[in-house]
């Protein structure tokens, strides 16, 4: 699920110095690098058929695309220590739950949060089950309705800070 643009984003500050490092990086360096690439690639002459200049612009409308995103995030990002680990679910936690009679692990949050290194599904704290577990302890069980018009009962069985 992913955040809306003009919904706050919460960050730690480990993951805020990560992504300002990435923007950094495709905003200078990144930026020109690409611009060469394309030069070189303007230079072998007719543009309708070169794949190489083709392929750096769409890599660089991409690397534009990043940019703007990660200048999203970190102008409306909530910088914040790790949550403490007292089972109580908030963003940041990697939260079990029960649903359906399965249990089902992911990331409160953001997915910016993650480093990427850990293959865990991301939950905004924005979408409604997020709204519904956000706050609640271990062993706690709550319902909330889902967009289909259903009403879902989610058992919190862990939370534990996220750590990369």
């Amino acid at each position: 699920m992913t955040q809306t643009a003009s919904s706050e984003t919460f960050l730690t500050q480990e993951a805020y110095d990560r992504l300002q490092s990435e923007l950094q990086e495709l905003s200078g360096p990144g930026r020109v690098e690409i611009a060469k690439r394309i030069e070189a690639a303007r230079e072998e002459g007719d543009l309708k058929e070169n794949g190489g200049y083709h392929a750096a612009k769409e890599e660089q409308g991409k690397m534009e695309a990043r940019i703007r995103q990660l200048t999203q995030i970190l102008q409306t990002a909530t910088v914040g220590e790790a949550p403490p680990d007292d089972g109580v679910v908030e963003p940041g936690m990697v939260v079990s739950i029960e649903m359906f009679g399965e249990e089902e692990t992911f990331l409160l949050g953001s997915r910016e949060i993650s480093d990427g290194t850990r293959d865990l599904d991301v939950y905004s704290e924005q979408s409604p089950m997020g709204k519904a577990i956000n706050g609640q302890k271990v062993g706690d069980t709550v319902s909330y309705l889902a967009p289909t018009g259903k009403t879902i009962e989610v058992k919190v069985l862990s939370a534990k800070p996220y750590s990369a």
